[in-house]
């Protein structure tokens, strides 16, 4: 499997599994070319949430806001927080990430980093979103609600969005789509999705997808296993008309 030395690798929802993201990237041997990219979703569910936000932000990868990130700033941020939004994003896997952080008290500089998260990243050949794209509304119009949590609308898509570019999207663990199995990533409509559900007992694959070669990196945040293979043997192929019959691939935020 040959490469070109220039990589541009995505990193799929972390979720706190910071021992798990020092694995996948110590046997992708990252080099000084190498470009890298998350996601969002780094917190909440796996132990290591603070590790995790300090690891990407102090080697300043671009990063995305994903739907917890922003669940926690509702919360620690808004004026009209309730005990219902607490508890909910507690549920969600808020209070592994609280616990996490010294004191249980997560710093200012980390809120305004969160704050200043773009909700969507354009690379030119493909364009990076936490969750997708409202297929209805132009790039203009989409919201940090839509590009944060949409599932079904975007996954069931007939046509890509784009017609000179591939979105790369989390947020939905794959196996919840029907026909996807634990691992592998799921491909539909000019979209990739690499969320293969890190913190999942079914699963425990934390993904990298090199979008310039088109090879998939994973490690089991469980068992420290790795694999490398082509994206074509990683990917399951979508048919947008299960999408919407089927709701197996509800999962909870």
């Amino acid at each position: 499997m040959s490469e070109i030395s220039h990589r541009r690798i995505v990193i799929g929802d972390v979720h706190g599994h910071y021992d798990g993201l020092m694995a996948l990237l110590e046997n992708i041997a990252l080099t000084s070319e190498d470009e890298i990219y998350f996601l969002g979703d780094l917190i909440d569910r796996g132990p290591q949430s603070a590790q995790v936000v300090n690891f990407v932000k102090d080697n300043n990868y671009p990063c995305l806001l994903g739907n917890h990130e922003q669940m926690l700033l509702n919360i620690l941020t808004s004026q009209e927080r309730s005990s219902a939004t607490m508890q909910a994003w507690l549920y969600s896997g808020g209070q592994a990430t609280v616990a996490s952080y010294k004191s249980a008290t997560i710093p200012q500089e980390h809120l305004e980093w969160f704050k200043n998260l773009p909700v969507f990243l354009d690379l030119g050949d493909v364009w990076l979103a936490h969750a997708g794209v409202d297929p209805r509304k132009s790039v203009e119009e989409q919201t940090a609600e839509e590009l944060c949590w949409i599932r079904d609308d975007f996954h069931s898509l007939e046509a890509p969005y784009f017609t000179d570019k591939m979105i790369i999207v989390g947020h939905t663990i794959t196996f919840t789509i029907p026909g996807v199995a634990p691992g592998q990533l799921a491909q539909g409509q000019g979209w990739v999705d690499i969320d293969t559900g890190a913190y999942h007992p079914r699963s425990g694959w934390l993904t990298g997808l090199d979008v310039a070669n088109k090879v998939v990196y994973q490690a089991n945040v469980f068992n420290r296993n790795f694999r490398s293979l082509p994206l074509e043997e990683a990917v399951a192929i979508i048919d947008p008309t299960e999408i919407r019959g089927s709701r197996r691939h509800k999962q909870r935020a």
